[in-house]
């Protein structure tokens, strides 16, 4: 029998160990030393509440699934009912194509055809590798059409920093601004500061938040870090993810069993706003890394 999410991609280096699926080009599974790093899911099982999948080409929500770019109105299909939204773009469960393999790494590349709502046509490719300081995630995208296309990327790994619940886990998480947002919708209100929204340790805070405003290394990156005693995991962002979601996973069939820290380009609704949507010229390419380490 075939796995639900197809091939089975299996990347290994000095501890690491990571499954990436055909299906939705999906982080299934990583580990360090055999200690699980991320809530993934099982080979037999298909990925819930979006659990290691690529949000391409807009992450988070678009109000009513729909955007004006450029003068014209297009209309997505409502992906999220129950709140009226197009939600987490066009590729998590679409087939991905293995272009290269190593022991350490593997590139996937997916053909997104124009469509309704999205009428260009993107080349996007994934690579995922390995190496000392753990697995690296590079999402690019390039536009094949002949007008311009709105962009923006995402991913959606659980974090685990050790035995569940997250309660009693300490989150390092250093951001300024926090998106606020209608509690029934989850849709962008306005921005406030960031003070305070995060407890240590995480007690019963619950968390589903972006945020923005990152502190970060001389190299550019931001990281957040999730601790459980002597064990722990970080997520780092380059440059061009200037957003992070938070959530805890209160309304998922596991609540609070692991953490989402979700790298975001852009913002919930960026389709409207355009806060730092990428707008991708005919012919040109973006590209975006993040990654996710042991501690």
């Amino acid at each position: 029998m075939t796995a639900p999410t197809g091939e089975q991609h299996v990347l290994s280096f000095h501890g690491y160990r990571a499954v990436v699926t055909q299906g939705s080009g999906a982080l299934r599974s990583l580990t360090h030393d055999g200690r699980e790093l991320v809530d993934g899911f099982a080979e037999d099982a298909m990925p819930s509440g979006g659990r290691g999948q690529l949000l391409v080409p807009w992450p988070n929500r678009i109000r009513d699934g729909r955007y004006t770019f450029e003068g014209t109105t297009q209309q997505l299909a409502l992906t999220e009912p129950k709140r009226g939204n197009a939600s987490h773009g066009l590729v998590r469960w679409v087939s991905w194509t293995l272009v290269s393999a190593a022991d350490d790494r593997v590139e996937l590349s997916y053909f997104l055809p124009a469509q309704t709502g999205y009428p260009w046509a993107l080349a996007l490719t994934t690579t995922y590798a390995l190496g000392p300081e753990g697995l690296t995630v590079t999402q690019a995208a390039t536009n094949l059409a002949a007008t311009a296309a709105p962009y923006a990327s995402g991913a959606h790994p659980y974090l685990l920093a050790g035995p569940g619940p997250c309660d009693g886990w300490t989150v390092g998480l250093d951001a300024a601004t926090v998106l606020e947002v209608d509690p029934d919708r989850l849709l962008p209100t306005g921005r406030a500061p960031a003070d305070g929204l995060v407890t240590s340790p995480l007690g019963s805070t619950v968390l589903n938040h972006a945020v923005t405003d990152l502190a970060r290394d001389a190299d550019g990156r931001a990281t957040v870090t999730l601790r459980s005693g002597q064990t722990g995991v970080a997520l780092w962002v380059d440059e061009n993810h200037r957003w992070l979601q938070v959530y805890t996973g209160d309304d998922t069939p596991t609540p609070r069993v692991s953490v989402a820290v979700e790298p975001m380009t852009a913002p919930p609704d960026a389709f409207n706003s355009g806060d730092d949507l990428v707008v991708l010229a005919p012919g040109a390419s973006y590209a975006a890394s993040w990654g996710i380490r042991a501690l």
